[in-house]
């Protein structure tokens, strides 16, 4: 039996073969020309983007969400239970050993008619007592178990790329919820102005009805766009509120107002980069969770074909039995028992390889995933990189449309003092002069969520850093 036992052991620490295929990595069909250098490239995803905006108050929301964010809480405790899994999973490599013991006191009848062996009809009390252990280990003779074992410890990388994706995210949304909440800002300064310039003309239009210099046509066209700009207060402020209650939630807080920082126009622009090298690009927290969702499911094959093999198991049990408590732990109540089993299948109406098929699909479609993965990428990038350029065209464009319809506004006001136009002369140019204005603002939120949207197509280095520095979910309460 020893030598049972030895060769087992020898041929599981020896087999180097695994039943499946290995993982190969796939080839990936990059774009040939980047024009950035591949240090510059590195050194600008390693940003911690968002400061480059030049405003403390919102470095301060996004170190708030990293640490308060319900979402990315709920990604790391998911990455623990992975790991735990996988802690589970690879125990089934190693022995198994238990401990048992039980004790029993029983009187036997003297009128029974089938007794246990050694048992006379005495109709005394007899003790039972046994203590000891008992060993279980299946030898991973054809490498199931440790296809099993890769397949684990993928996923459980493929949980952290989950969770550096919902870092990533989070960044991104904190960032862009700020940008539209400013935004949303100067909207409403805007619109404020434009009502008190109209406040005021119409107190003068009043004023010249009241003593004859005016009509009452004049009096209407100057209230009815007064009260038209308005009315855009309110729904403005109920935007505001939205945005500042989204960005709390962002944050794992109850909803509430935002504190400011600067102002939309003194935020700086971040750098952008004229392009990327695509092993910085592939560096993407969910490309790499779509190539380790890749290497589970190719090991999982391993583990279907593995179903094929014979298992071989080897059991073991030794202790102490006896049926008087005073004989326990005497040589003569010693017991030991060493076996081995080998079950395998014969038929099983084309279950196992229903189960290879289905693996080797669900492989396939995890390679198809991580090429898509892959693409999406670099469209993202591409198409970040190209809003982020023609957003800046666009506000230059906006800003030069400002300036003209500000000097419409300035001349026809001044020949409406003259009298040589009417009134609906200046709300004319006091209305496009307001559209140019909101449509310039427009632009600039654009800019800015352009360059925020090419920073989290890139992916971040950042990311792996604030990851290992997030905290374990037992060491974080739920609401900060």
């Amino acid at each position: 039996m020893r030598k049972l036992i030895v060769i087992a052991v020898a041929a599981a620490l020896a087999g180097c073969w695994q039943v499946g295929p290995d993982y190969v990595k796939p080839e990936i069909d990059t774009p040939k020309q980047w024009r950035f250098a591949d240090k510059e490239a590195r050194d600008t995803t390693n940003l911690k983007w968002w400061e480059q905006l030049g405003d403390p108050e919102l470095n301060r929301l996004v170190d708030q969400a990293l640490r308060g964010n319900l979402d990315l809480k709920a990604a790391v405790a998911t990455v623990d239970q992975f790991m735990g899994q996988y802690g589970a999973t690879r125990s089934n490599l190693f022995p198994q050993i238990s401990g048992f013991g039980d004790y029993l006191r029983r009187k036997n009848s003297t009128q029974s008619l089938s007794l246990p062996k050694g048992i006379e009809l005495s109709g005394k009390d007899v003790d039972y007592a046994r203590l000891g252990g008992q060993l279980s280990w299946e030898i991973d003779v054809w490498g199931a178990l440790r296809r099993a074992n890769e397949s684990a410890f993928a996923e459980m990388l493929a949980q952290e790329g989950v969770k550096r994706g919902v870092l990533l995210t989070l960044a991104s949304q904190v960032a862009q919820t700020y940008i539209q909440l400013r935004t949303l800002d100067k909207n409403l300064e805007i619109t404020r102005f434009v009502v008190k310039t109209l406040e005021e003309q119409l107190q003068i239009e009043q004023a010249r009805f009241k003593e004859g210099y005016g009509s009452e046509l004049e009096v209407r066209q100057v209230e009815s766009e007064y009260q038209r700009r308005l009315a855009l207060i309110p729904a403005a402020e109920e935007s505001i509120a939205q945005a500042e209650h989204a960005l709390k939630l962002l944050l794992g807080q109850n909803p509430g107002a935002i504190r400011r920082g600067k102002s939309l126009d003194d935020l700086k622009l971040p750098a952008v980069p004229a392009g990327l090298p695509a092993d910085v690009l592939v560096r993407r927290p969910d490309i790499q969770q779509a190539e380790q969702r890749l290497i589970s499911a190719n090991a999982q094959i391993g583990v279907a074909r593995g179903l094929y093999f014979p298992k071989i198991s080897i059991t073991s049990d030794v202790g102490q039995l006896s049926t008087q408590a005073a004989t326990m732990f005497t040589p003569g109540a010693n017991f030991w028992s060493v076996g081995t089993s080998v079950l395998g299948p014969i038929f099983t109406a084309g279950k196992i390889a229903g189960q290879v098929q289905a693996a080797e699909a669900a492989q396939r479609a995890a390679l198809a995933n991580y090429q898509q993965s892959i693409l999406t990428a670099f469209r993202e990038f591409e198409d970040a990189l190209v809003a982020s350029q023609k957003t800046q065209e666009q506000r230059d464009k906006q800003g030069a449309r400002v300036t003209a319809v500000g000097d419409y506004y300035r001349l026809s006001k001044l020949r409406y003092d003259e009298g040589l136009v009417d009134y609906i002369t200046v709300l004319d140019s006091l209305r496009q002069l307001y559209e140019a204005q909101i449509d310039l603002l427009s632009a600039q939120s654009s800019t800015f969520t352009a360059s925020i949207q090419l920073y989290r197509a890139m992916g971040g280095g950042w990311v792996v850093a604030e990851a290992e520095k997030l905290p374990k979910p037992q060491e974080a309460s739920v609401f900060p």
